[in-house]
């Protein structure tokens, strides 16, 4: 499969991403977020619609997270774009050479990813930041999809979260793995699981999630890369 041929193919299940309705919960949570809204944002359109996954067809690294915030994915129409994550993930990025720019604010922005693409468990904004197992169920037909696509390019996975790192394991058939920060294995095909903390303000305002315990994990991405 060529390079071409993968971005079509990444563009047309994207297409089909955005027209998906099979959770009746979240198609009305992010419905209801976009008519809302909240004061800060309150002249802004929102996406609010399931989020497509973006970056490079010929990616290395392969980052998966949860699912959208309400305000910032939800609101902008990108993954990890204008909500504190997206400004931790955006920045470590740029500083690995993973990214062109340092900021992820809007998807007019001019941030473009090399090397690396950017998914997630569930696509729609869940309540309360937790989608229910059906609705990870559901979507990870979505995830299936991207990691078939990438697969001869993608070295590194890197899920953000016990719920992108079980996804992923259970997608794969990985039985007997741990979750824990920095945490690295071989899986099949020459690549390497790589597993953070998900950046959100619950981690790293706690220091569950420090900057420098951030950026370690994609030096060791952009390291592991470099040896295979």
């Amino acid at each position: 499969m060529d390079f071409i041929e993968k971005e079509y193919l990444l563009y047309r299940h994207n297409e089909k991403v955005i027209q998906c309705n099979l959770c009746p919960r979240l198609s009305s949570y992010i419905n209801q977020i976009g008519q809302i809204k909240v004061k800060r944002f309150i002249d802004k359109d929102y996406w609010a619609k399931p989020l497509p996954s973006f970056g490079d067809a010929k990616a290395k690294l392969l980052i998966i997270g949860l699912a959208p915030a309400a305000h910032g994915g939800n609101r902008t129409g990108r993954m990890f774009t204008g909500d504190s994550s997206g400004d931790w993930v955006a920045k470590a990025m740029f500083e690995n050479g993973f990214a062109n720019i340092p900021t992820s604010q809007s998807r007019n922005d001019g941030f473009v990813l090399k090397d690396a693409y950017i998914t997630a468990v569930v696509r729609c904004a869940p309540p309360f930041n937790k989608p229910n197992q059906s609705e990870i169920l559901n979507c990870s037909q979505h995830l299936i999809t991207e990691l078939k696509i990438l697969d001869k390019t993608i070295k590194v996975i890197l899920t953000l979260g016990k719920i992108a790192f079980n996804a992923f394991c259970r997608i794969n058939n990985l039985n007997g793995l741990t979750f824990y920060h920095s945490a690295f294995y071989s899986i099949a095909n020459n690549k390497t699981l790589l597993v953070s903390y998900h950046p959100s303000r619950q981690n790293t305002n706690t220091g569950k999630l420090t900057w420098q315990m951030w950026m370690d994990i994609f030096r060791t991405a952009r390291s592991i890369i470099r040896r295979k």
